[in-house]
């Protein structure tokens, strides 16, 4: 949906922003991958006179073509959008010298999305949950060259990303560091197969098979089968099952303790 509504609002007497002072309206670009979302949010913020939204769009590609053909002041960027995301989105504006001044959308407070944000180019993070009057003045603040985040907010974001960066080297570490014997156990336990058919089909007692998922348990670190089978999925050692696995309680196993039959 692509609205310039820029001239209509300033013959009718608009483009005063909450000073009152005259000016051209602060024009927006709207880009999240669900269209009644970012249309609802181009009524709401269409409400402020100092306002124009000039485009919705649904994908963060479509996002850079809006802003390098359009030159808007700010883009609103969904966090998570199919194939280019709104952190690429935004950091290809920025190669491509855009000016245009973008505010990335998330579902919820991130640090760790809040400084990747921060890294590719953006003026801040905010979360979908906010007021739109609270929205209007981050654009506001975003297009006159305002700091949404107090340098503290972004210095802990940031040590959040590197400690989380760290984590996840080691966990990767420890995921190459299984057996091939027990990578097939995770992919068996992804796939949804019961225990009782993954000991019958690779040859071992039950007992054998718990013993094998608390050594892959204590190498990850970890405290339940699903938290280990989505390591190795992200890690590209298990590939991912057609259906979501959820494992009754009784079937979570501890990093230490008995390993008898329960």
């Amino acid at each position: 949906m692509a609205r310039d509504n820029g001239k209509a609002q300033r013959a009718a007497g608009g483009g005063r922003g909450p000073s009152g002072e005259a000016g051209d309206p602060i024009t927006v670009v709207i880009a999240d991958d669900h269209r009644s979302f970012g249309e609802a949010l181009e009524i709401a913020l269409g409400k402020e006179r100092d306002l124009s939204i000039i485009e919705v769009v649904t994908d963060g590609d479509g996002a850079v073509r809006a802003a390098l053909a359009r030159t808007p002041d700010v883009v609103l960027m969904d966090l998570q959008m199919p194939g280019t995301d709104g952190i690429e989105a935004t950091r290809r504006l920025r190669e491509e010298g855009s000016s245009t001044a973008v505010i990335v959308l998330s579902g919820d407070d991130d640090d760790v999305a809040l400084a990747r944000a921060i890294q590719a180019g953006a003026r801040g993070l905010l979360s979908k949950t906010n007021a739109v009057q609270q929205l209007a003045t981050a654009i506001r603040r975003a297009h006159a060259g305002e700091p949404l985040h107090e340098p503290a907010e972004v210095n802990a974001a940031l040590r959040a990303m590197r400690t989380r960066g760290r984590t996840d080297g080691d966990l990767a570490r420890r995921v190459e560091r299984l057996t091939p014997r027990e990578l097939e156990i995770l992919q068996a336990l992804a796939d949804g197969a019961a225990p009782d058919r993954i000991a019958s089909e690779l040859g071992m007692s039950k007992h054998t098979l718990r013993t094998h998922t608390q050594n892959i348990l204590t190498k990850l670190g970890l405290h339940s089968k699903v938290e280990a089978i989505v390591a190795a999925i992200r890690f590209g050692k298990v590939s991912t099952p057609s259906v979501v696995v959820q494992l009754p309680e009784s079937e979570e196993v501890t990093p230490a303790g008995d390993l008898d039959e329960r």
